[in-house]
Order: C-alpha cells, then structure tokens, then sequence
C-alpha cells in the first residue's frame, strides 16, 4: 500500500486523492456486496411471503424451508451460457444492463445507511438522486432496441412511457420534503424531522405526520415508486404473459441477472427514499429514545415500504397499459400537484 502511494505521489497524484479513490472502491465494494445479500432476502421473503398469501409453502427443498434455493438459482445463472443473437447490435446489447444497473447503483453514493453513514454527503443529494436514477429508462430501451426483437423493442418503449410518465408525481412528492425542510440535503431533511414543527418529537414530527397534505404524497410515492421499479401491477416492461420478457426476452445468465438485480436495488431506493422524506429516516417513533441505533429504525421503515410492494405483486391484477397512463397523467399526478399547493398554504398557515 505504502509503494502504491509513493508511485502515485511521484507522479503527482496527492495521498488525499489516493485515499478518497481507495475510500470510494471500498464503499463501491460494499454497495454491492449490500444489493447482493439484499437480493437474496427480497427474493426469499417474496417466495414466503406470497406462498402464504395464496394458502401454500413456497419453496421448501433447497435448505431448510427453502432457505438455499435463492443461492441455488443464483448459482445457476452464473453457470448459464452467455448468448448474444446472431443479429443483435452486439454494443449496446451488452452496454444495456450496465447502463441500467449504473442508473440505479450510483444512487447509493448519496443513499444513506443511516446517521453518518453515506457515501457522499451532497448538500443537493435528493436532486442527485432523481438525476441519475433517470439513466434506468435508457438502459432499457437499449436492451430492447439492440436485441433485434420485436418484443423486446415493444417492451422496452412501453417501459419508456411509464418510467417517464410516473417520474412526475415520484418528483412532485419528493419536492414536499423539500419544503418541508426547505433543504435538498437527506441529513437536513431528516433532522428537520427530529421534532417537527411542533416540537414533540418522535412519530409526531415526520412529515407525513405533521402535514394532511404530505400523508396523501406518501401515498401517491408508494404508488408511483411501485410504477418506478418495474413491479406488478405496473410491470409493464416485463409482463411475463403478454411479451415473454418484455425488453429482456433476450437475455441470458449474469446480464439477465443484473437487470433483475436492478429491480431490486430500485425497491429498496424506494424504501429508504419513502423513510428519509416522509417517515423520519433513522429518528426513533419515540420520543426521546436513544436506545435503538439509527440504521436500525431505517432499515425497519425501507423494509415496510418495501413489504408493501411485496404484498401489493400478489394483490392486484396487472393493468393494461392503457390503464397504467390513465393512472399517472390523470390522477396521481394531478394528486401530486393538489398536494404541493395544499403542503405551500398550510407553511403558510402554520
């Protein structure tokens, strides 16, 4: 390590530069390692969960209550062959899950674990996050543009048509937290929420709490955050029994994986950005209570939110995609709007 920092000193890069570059590939390495692991509960939890849902077990055979059968299908897209077709654009083919899986995965460089624990403390980190998570639709309509395949290309437009239309009310609810805290920084944001504006603290000075305006926008952002990250009933660039795969009918093996590993990465963005903007981020239900750490009450509310879209996939019958417009350009976005000037007057009130 010490060699490596003479040679770069030598060449003029400063030890400050090499330790932020050693700083950034360990906190990469963790993100990743953390989506990983995340995959495997989500998957196992969505198994169980909808098995006992619909009156049944789930898997069972793989470990003990089919607690090995996520690592065993993992396993088994790692040894799958890699297949390109024969007329595909071979570039953006492979770009795409790259672009897609980088669209969310530099998200969490202003994500946070809990107090303190953030890759990149940016003081515009909400307008960051929408910002890049917008990458997301580009790596999909390059999925199903290079795979020279009418359905994918079909699905990877229809996929277009709703990341761009259900951006819309995800932004407008977001930009209630803003106003709230009057800051686009996640750590104000939060802090803001410590003791709300009427100073008792606890449960009673979240946002979704404290405003009748920001508990409607919490609903509409579960919603539209559901619509965000591709899941039942808004699955519309995956729809299994209308177009196979959707945008990736053509994939195979760990490129097929990382778009699936995307969508659960975009899950969970949902959740912790739900928790941080309308449900405290890591402040404690409790007033004063001191006693559970931070990125435990996060972890709890990303993973209600989260459970929420677990539950809401085998709930509801998938729309057509008529429908699915309807729902963002002729009530939730309207919704959304109605509830920004209510959240503008009642700071005015108050």
């Amino acid at each position: 390590m010490q060699g490596l920092t003479h040679f770069f000193q030598h060449i003029g890069i400063s030890s400050a530069f090499w330790s932020f570059f050693i700083a950034t590939i360990i906190y990469g390495v963790f993100v990743f390692t953390f989506l990983a692991l995340f995959a495997l509960v989500a998957v196992y939890l969505e198994r169980k969960v909808s098995g006992h849902m619909q009156d049944r077990l789930g898997p069972m055979r793989v470990g003990w209550h089919g607690l090995l059968q996520t690592v065993a299908d993992t396993l088994k897209l790692l040894a799958k062959e890699d297949i390109i077709p024969r007329n595909a654009d071979r570039l953006l083919f492979v770009l795409a899950p790259v672009v897609l899986f980088l669209g969310t995965y530099m998200v969490f460089a202003a994500l946070p674990f809990g107090p303190g624990i953030i890759g990149s403390d940016l003081n515009v980190g909400l307008f960051y996050i929408i910002a890049v998570s917008s990458l997301v639709v580009i790596g999909i309509i390059m999925a199903g543009y290079s795979s020279n395949n009418k359905w994918s290309l079909y699905g990877g437009m229809r996929s277009a048509a709703q990341i761009i239309s259900y951006e819309i009310p995800v932004g407008l609810s977001l930009i209630i937290g803003v106003m709230m805290s009057s800051s686009l920084h996640i750590g104000q944001m939060v802090q803001a929420q410590a003791t709300g504006l009427w100073g008792l603290g606890g449960i009673f000075g979240w946002n979704f709490i404290q405003n009748p305006f920001a508990f409607i926008a919490l609903f509409v952002y579960v919603v539209a955050g559901t619509a965000e990250a591709n899941r039942t009933p808004f699955d519309l660039p995956e729809a299994e029994s209308e177009l196979v795969a959707g945008a990736f009918t053509e994939y195979s093996g760990m490129r097929w994986a990382f778009f699936f590993l995307a969508e659960y990465a975009n899950m969970w963005v949902v959740g912790v950005l739900g928790a941080v903007v309308f449900l405290g981020g890591w402040n404690s239900p409790i007033p004063g209570d001191v006693y559970v750490p931070g990125f435990v009450w996060l972890f709890a509310k990303a993973f209600g939110i989260v459970f929420l879209q677990i539950w809401a996939r085998w709930t509801f019958p998938r729309l057509r995609v008529d429908q699915l417009m309807v729902t963002s350009w002729k009530y939730l976005t309207p919704i959304a709007f109605f509830n920004l000037v209510g959240v503008g007057f009642w700071l005015l009130l108050i």
